[in-house]
């Protein structure tokens, strides 16, 4: 076997254990289970207790959708409209905004070295916070299913807190992206070792 052939030999095999590690990592996720779901459906004595723990800076915040085929009774929430003045401002309030929709997938305490994936993505939130086009600015092309998966997050969170100050804006969050699917914004990360 020459060298070329042994090379591409071990090229697949690397491309064909990311791959399993990715389709691996997207079976383990699983939709975020919120805590005003979990205490409305068992109010027993141990959910009174855990309602007791300190309370969280970040709120979780409960989606309404209507069933397929019926006409929406209440529309989705909207968040309370952000202030920030610059785009740099926003993205706080938007990684707020993720994170409360999102506590199941988010990695808790410190980041580790290397990470699985990290992407920097651009987002365009127009002044009703809708999301418009989303962009990639470092993609993590190795997990395309990282990206898809961050993609569908951020559409899913829409609408955003809405930017009163300036109407629509462009913010940019990297997110750091674990091989067990948790993942952090950059914005509000806990640190990495």
């Amino acid at each position: 076997m020459n060298s070329l052939t042994a090379r591409t030999g071990r090229h697949l095999a690397g491309r064909r254990l990311a791959l399993a590690v990715g389709v691996l990592a997207a079976l383990l996720i699983s939709p975020p289970v919120l805590a005003a779901d979990a205490t409305a459906k068992q109010p027993s004595a141990a959910n009174k207790s855990a309602s007791k723990s300190p309370a969280r800076s970040i709120k979780p915040r409960r989606r309404v959708r209507p069933a397929a085929g019926q006409s929406s009774a209440r529309p989705v929430p909207v968040p309370e409209a952000s202030d920030a003045a610059t785009a740099r401002a926003y993205r706080k309030d938007a990684a707020r905004h993720l994170y409360s929709l999102n506590l199941g997938s988010i990695y808790q305490g410190r980041m580790p070295p290397l990470l699985y994936a990290i992407g920097v993505l651009q987002v365009h939130v127009d002044g009703q916070g809708r999301v418009g086009t989303i962009s990639w600015m470092r993609a993590p092309s190795h997990a395309p299913e990282v990206m898809r998966q961050i993609e569908r997050l951020v559409r899913a969170a829409e609408p955003f807190p809405p930017p009163a100050r300036v109407g629509g804006l462009i913010y940019t969050d990297t997110w750091l992206w674990h091989k067990s699917g948790k993942w952090q914004l950059d914005t509000l990360t806990e640190g990495q070792d």
